[in-house]
């Protein structure tokens, strides 16, 4: 029997990008719990929680669901209220809300199990392109390049992309690249890597290019143009909102609300709310909207035009300007006014409970 002498065929040698952040990545990277599991269920977790949220902010929130929630069964089977409640601060609620019924839709379809490859995953409900390949290379080994913010911002700059990362069309392209220049027998490192590289290294303001690896190959910072790339369209102009809630007390309890379907907000509870065109209310207009609730204020308690207290809030595309206006009622508010405007009288303890936007939250804080 012959024995064939010659040697295996050569794995294809990585490109100089793979092999450069895979040189780099080790000696860099931050120690992170998700990268320390192929638990699909962990590794979901902490890609839902840190888009659009930084590392610092979102790795207590991450903890806490996962104490709470060890299991996607766990989070499946908790109700929607208590969820909200460990996401309030993140912001942008409707993640928490999809990824409570993506648990329920792993449960109830999928028989508790993720899906194990990147089209199976985008079946599921919140899960788009880059989270499907997040969760496929991390916990399945799956050969596919991820594309967040990093990394636009890399390879637009190592390539001389520039094309609009804002645009829908330009995906494909930086798809492409990122395709072209994965390992398939390192996906998940390349993957943590590229991220990683973005995040610490190339990063959007003042990028360490002294000590960059890329240096000699990157076109930006051969063509002086690092500031300029990626090129990505301005976002719409925000508009200012004013909001005025009443604050409305009898005796230990305040009265809130819950935030109806179909609102940023939605299931989160805040106060009685009038919304203005300027950033002024008036104590005497205040009162005619707490009477209009068919509320009695405790006009012994009223000073006539005090300043009331004000919080900025930012959100994606306006500026929310509020103010509170603290009103003590001398009587409980009406049945009607409660069924009409949704409101109910809750306790200290009883709305520590509640799900809150971060405003509200703020608010309690301060006059706490």
């Amino acid at each position: 029997m012959l024995v064939s002498t010659a040697p295996p065929p050569a794995l294809p040698a990585p490109s100089f990008l793979a092999a450069a952040l895979l040189g780099w990545y080790p000696r860099h990277r931050r120690d992170l719990p998700w990268r320390h599991t192929r638990d699909p269920y962990a590794i979901w977790l902490s890609e839902v929680i840190l888009q659009q949220t930084r590392v610092a902010q979102g790795l207590p929130y991450y903890l806490d669901f996962l104490t709470s929630y060890p299991t996607v069964q766990d989070l499946a089977a908790a109700p929607e209220q208590e969820v909200l409640r460990h996401w309030q601060g993140l912001g942008y609620y409707s993640r928490a809300r999809n990824m409570h019924y993506t648990a329920q839709q792993v449960v109830g379809e999928f028989g508790g199990q993720f899906p194990g490859t990147y089209a199976g995953l985008r079946q599921l409900k919140g899960v788009g392109p880059y989270t499907a390949a997040a969760i496929a290379s991390f916990a399945f080994d799956e050969a596919v390049a991820v594309l967040d913010g990093n990394v636009f911002r890399v390879l637009a700059r190592i390539f001389g992309l520039h094309s609009d990362i804002a645009a829908p069309s330009s995906r494909k392209e930086f798809q492409a690249v990122a395709d072209a220049h994965l390992p398939p027998a390192h996906a998940a490192e390349f993957n943590q890597a590229i991220m990683e590289f973005g995040a610490l290294q190339c990063t959007p303001l003042k990028p360490d290019c002294l000590f960059c690896p890329l240096q000699s190959q990157c076109w930006a910072f051969q063509h002086g143009q690092v500031a300029l790339l990626p090129v990505k369209s301005k976002a719409k102009a925000t508009r200012t909102r004013y909001f005025h809630y009443l604050v409305l007390r009898h005796g230990e309890q305040l009265y809130l609300k819950e935030r109806p379907g179909g609102d940023i907000w939605q299931g989160l509870y805040d106060f009685a709310l009038v919304e203005t065109d300027t950033a002024n209310l008036p104590t005497a207009e205040v009162l005619r909207h707490v009477e209009a609730l068919g509320g009695v204020p405790d006009t012994s308690r009223v000073a006539e035009d005090r300043p009331a207290p004000t919080l900025k809030h930012v959100l994606s595309h306006q500026k929310l300007e509020a103010r509170f206006h603290a009103v003590a009622l001398a009587t409980p508010l009406p049945a009607a006014a409660l069924q009409d405007m949704g409101l109910r009288a809750y306790s200290a303890a009883e709305i520590e409970e509640l799900p809150k936007p971060v405003l509200i939250s703020n608010y309690l804080a301060k006059v706490s």
